[in-house]
């Protein structure tokens, strides 16, 4: 096995990173060596000479000035190589890290992007119907009509949006969520974030409700009760959701709401949650905790939120501020 594939190994096995990141990687250092030796069939002889301050410099700028990548891309890629060195050290490979001394690209840092409360209380109230009991008993008195997948499909994509603003969850915890994660007794779930860490987050009693409803819309549909390790969220076909179709539920559920503007996504969910909490004053390791950062700075950037919301609500109320500072009426 040679050292690249070794350091994948490592990261899946070991560090546990994610699917998704665990192939970002690959194709960086993949790229890598195309960039640099024009091939991929590159052997370990070959590439541990390569890692060095002037190759790596040579490929930033390949990635800016011939990719034309974005100082954020270009500084992941820096990111996995320097990640790459430093499995490389600890396996005995190399002395140093080279990617310590390259000067990455500055990044403009832009506000995490959120909707406003009220434009998702409209939403939630225009679609409360779908969450009912009245609902539920008009599914299951007809669970094999052709207007059932239609109903289900609705129902589900509610709860898909009331979960990932609820709990601030990101899309692939609330896909890997199981029903044995979700404590309706004590309204918590159990939510396993990055790198496998677990943690516990409160369930408002709406949601709680939501989910039990939710949960005997599913009954019905696969014909009886399910085991605690199966998916709590399922599509029409019984199987666990998947990335492509969360996003496609944001996007049309939250695409037709008139306060609901730029980019619809998961994330952004999260985003409005977090910018919410910091603004009704709660405490910021609570939040840091509920949302599963490993860093209080990641956390911390939400407070530039609340910070642009006071001066909005500055410029729109103080007298003085309504006419440009000047003195006068």
């Amino acid at each position: 096995m040679n050292l690249i594939d070794r350091y994948i190994s490592y990261i899946r096995d070991q560090k546990r990173y994610s699917v998704r990141t665990v192939a970002i990687y690959g194709d960086v250092l993949k790229n890598y060596l195309l960039v640099t030796f024009s091939t991929e069939d590159v052997s370990d002889a070959e590439l541990l000479p390569s890692l060095n301050v002037s190759e790596i410099r040579s490929y930033e700028v390949h990635l800016m000035d011939v990719a034309k990548l974005s100082p954020k891309t270009v500084n992941l890629h820096l990111s996995v190589l320097s990640g790459f060195c430093r499995f490389l050290i600890k396996e005995g490979e190399m002395g140093s890290n080279p990617v310590r001394l390259i000067k990455k690209p500055k990044v403009e840092k832009r506000l995490p992007e959120f909707y406003r409360k009220d434009a998702l209380d409209e939403y939630f109230s225009n679609t409360q119907i779908y969450a009912s009991q009245e609902y539920l008993d008009a599914f299951t008195a007809e669970p094999e009509t052709r207007s059932a997948k239609g109903m289900y499909e609705r129902r589900l994509a509610r709860l898909v949006i009331s979960s990932l603003y609820s709990m601030g969850l990101r899309r692939s915890e609330l896909i890997s969520l199981n029903i044995g994660d979700v404590d309706l007794g004590r309204n918590v779930a159990k939510v396993k974030g990055k790198g496998n860490k677990m943690r516990e987050i409160p369930l408002v009693a709406s949601l709680c409700e939501e989910i039990l409803l939710y949960l005997k819309a599913v009954e019905v549909l696969v014909g009886g009760q399910r085991s605690l390790k199966e998916p709590l969220l399922v599509t029409y076909t019984g199987s666990r959701l998947y990335p492509v179709y969360v996003d496609r539920v944001v996007k049309s559920e939250l695409g037709g709401c008139k306060g609901i503007t730029g980019r619809k996504s998961p994330h952004v969910l999260r985003h409005s949650l977090a910018t919410e909490l910091m603004n009704e004053e709660a405490d910021l390791n609570s939040i840091k905790e509920m949302l599963g950062h490993s860093s209080l700075a990641t956390t911390q950037v939400y407070t530039h939120n609340t910070i642009a919301r006071l001066k909005h609500i500055y410029e729109q109320a103080h007298p003085r501020a309504k006419n440009g500072g000047k003195n006068g009426d």
